[in-house]
């Protein structure tokens, strides 16, 4: 073959391979697209029960949790409730802002209703597995987590006689000695207590003139009510046509109670109606709500939904919110199970929630549950089991423990126990309003937990500069709560030492919590830091003082609860135990103060 022919013979080769390879190559891409393994790293953010609900819809309510959460430690520098709440509010909003475009922006693109949370940096919605792929798939997601529907713990009855009604204070009123701080003159004057359950009865006649959106003429709801309630879970398993039609509505303008419950909580704090009804324990308190459950149905989204309001209240347009209309003590009855369907992100997520509230400067009671036929550790759902609830037990008439009231001690997600209950408080047969301007008695730490919020409002009726400091009036009331021993041994603590898992740190003594904190200076009230125990308490003659860390002589101080000094000394620098003999004085409480460098710690002391 000549040069020339040999010439056209390669280029023509060359170009029927080219052509060759032109044509064979989108059957190779597809084949390799075909075997190579796709990126399913995003399905690690996603909880295995959104998938599972994904299988049997199309559309699942998701709650997308952030990767950053606000630090809001510093708010413990702010003695001032508004000033606190402002900054953890400001604090909240800001990281909202600066991390959840991404999420909104693919949420907006989609036409989804979402909403945007501060409280805990997270966004709930209704979605699909294409949005869930392109959500889980951005780095500031952390989690993708079900939102599923928990039913309240109803309250239970038990065989004790309601021996109140009609014309005679509630004997839970005088159990925790409420009606003798009346007699002092505080009543909850200038105190707002924020309830969040089934809703409220607003126009109940024992619980209209308390409500903060009442003027004695005109109803103003904004500020004032909240509800989270917009949607009905599919019959939550009811095939009942009335399941279907909510007896309140839904979203509704105004405070309504779809189921008794909270209304009758409510009325166990603020209650009364001006005549025969004294059902509550602060009657010239102020109430605020929010709906958070669906005829005893929530979900996490609707108690954060509540608690991000309760926060900085807003208009009834969810606009204009502001820190400085936040209630001072927030009620909780409800619960989140594992069993049903709150597993531990959902409990993670919830405690940042609580941490939040408290950190703006708001007493969080929770009741403890009623679980307590399962012995120790029943105390086992949010938000009872975390460290920042006040959590609260409930006794009988006779002032025993309720056989319902759960037990701790609560366990934590790194398997650690904490001492739960706080304090215990009346349950078992209390008298309040219902629905329908109606009165009934029910049983349940649901029943508890509002007498501790109402002796809250007292307390800061009472001294209004404890405002917003949360830890203090806490301890007031566990240091001046009356022990109360137990024969059960939960936990690692002894049944007959205070605190136990029983009754926590005892009964609360509203009376006593007052007079403690008329007595003691605020600006001086302090937690513990220097290290005080005392052993045995209660005790006979003799008891035991151990202190460490003082930074320089320090006194010891003990009173009567007149505030009478029976007992003074001086503990030296460094660690120190001191003997009391205390033979000579008579049974009962007393308080006790060692000054350190300006600072008071106080307790009490308890003698058989």
């Amino acid at each position: 073959m000549n040069k020339k022919l040999n010439t056209l013979f390669i280029n023509t080769l060359k170009n029927m391979s080219q052509k060759i390879l032109i044509l064979a190559l989108p059957f190779f891409i597809l084949s390799t697209a075909f075997f190579l393994p796709t990126n399913d790293n995003w399905k690690d953010k996603v909880r295995p029960q959104v998938f599972t609900e994904l299988e049997r819809n199309d559309l699942v309510d998701i709650i997308i949790v952030m990767q950053r959460q606000a630090d809001v430690s510093a708010a413990s520098v702010f003695r001032n409730k508004n000033d606190r709440a402002a900054y953890v509010y400001q604090q909240l909003h800001t990281l909202r802002e600066q991390t959840q475009g991404s999420v909104t922006q693919i949420l907006d693109n989609t036409s989804a209703n979402y909403r945007a949370f501060a409280v805990a940096n997270a966004l709930y919605t209704k979605t699909d597995i294409s949005t869930i792929e392109q959500l889980a798939s951005l780095s500031e997601v952390k989690h993708i987590l079900h939102n599923p529907s928990v039913q309240l713990e109803m309250p239970e009855t038990e065989d004790y006689t309601n021996l109140r009604g009609p014309s005679a204070i509630e004997w839970g009123i005088e159990n925790i000695k409420a009606n003798q701080v009346w007699e002092l003159g505080y009543k909850g004057e200038g105190i707002v207590i924020g309830g969040q359950d089934t809703g409220y009865e607003w126009e109940h006649p024992a619980l209209k003139n308390s409500y903060r959106g009442w003027d004695g003429t005109t109803a103003d709801h904004n500020y004032h009510w909240h509800d989270a309630i917009r949607a009905i879970d599919p019959l939550h398993g009811d095939s009942t046509l009335e399941a279907i039609h909510n007896p309140c509505g839904l979203d509704v303008p105004f405070p309504c109670d779809d189921s008794n419950h909270g209304t009758h909580t409510m009325g166990t704090m603020t209650g009364d109606d001006g005549d025969e009804n004294q059902i509550g324990v602060a009657p010239a308190a102020k109430w605020i709500a929010c709906r958070n459950m669906e005829r005893g149905w929530g979900t996490p989204a609707s108690y954060i939904e509540c608690y991000e309001w309760f926060i900085a209240p807003t208009d009834l347009n969810n606009e204009n919110p502001d820190p400085t209309k936040a209630p001072h003590v927030i009620n909780n009855s409800w619960g989140c199970p594992e069993i049903e369907g709150c597993d531990s992100l959902h409990i993670e997520l919830m405690e940042t929630v609580v941490n939040n509230v408290k950190a703006s400067g708001i007493v969080v009671v929770v009741s403890a549950g009623n679980s307590g036929g399962s012995g120790c550790s029943s105390v086992s759902n949010p938000s009872a089991i975390y460290e920042n609830s006040f959590t609260v037990g409930s006794i009988r008439i006779n002032d025993t423990i309720s056989g319902f009231s759960s037990r701790g001690p609560a366990i934590q997600l790194d398997s650690s126990t904490i001492l739960k209950p706080n304090v215990s408080a009346p349950g078992s047969s209390v008298r309040s309003s219902i629905r329908d301007g109606q009165y009934a008695t029910f049983s349940g730490t649901s029943m508890a937990g509002p007498h501790v919020a109402g002796a809250v409002a007292l307390l800061l009726s009472a001294k209004p500069e404890l405002a917003g400091q949360v830890e203090v009036i806490e301890s007031l009331l566990e240091q001046t709560a009356r022990p109360k021993l137990s024969n059960e041994g939960c936990g690692d603590i002894d049944s007959l030492t205070v605190p136990n898992n029983t009754y926590g740190y005892g009964n609360i003594d509203i009376l006593e919590a007052v007079n403690t904190a008329l007595l003691v200076s605020t600006e001086t009230i302090i937690q513990n830091p220097i290290g005080v125990s005392t052993y045995p308490n209660p005790f006979n003659n003799q008891i035991q003082f151990q202190v460490e860390h003082l930074e320089e002589p320090s006194t010891l101080n003990i009173f009567m609860t007149n505030g009478q000094c029976i007992f003074s000394t001086i503990l030296e620098q460094g660690s120190s135990t001191q003997s009391v003999d205390l033979r000579g004085a008579a049974s009962g409480v007393y308080l006790y103060t060692i000054k350190n460098k300006g600072q008071v710690v106080q307790g009490k002391l308890v003698k058989e």
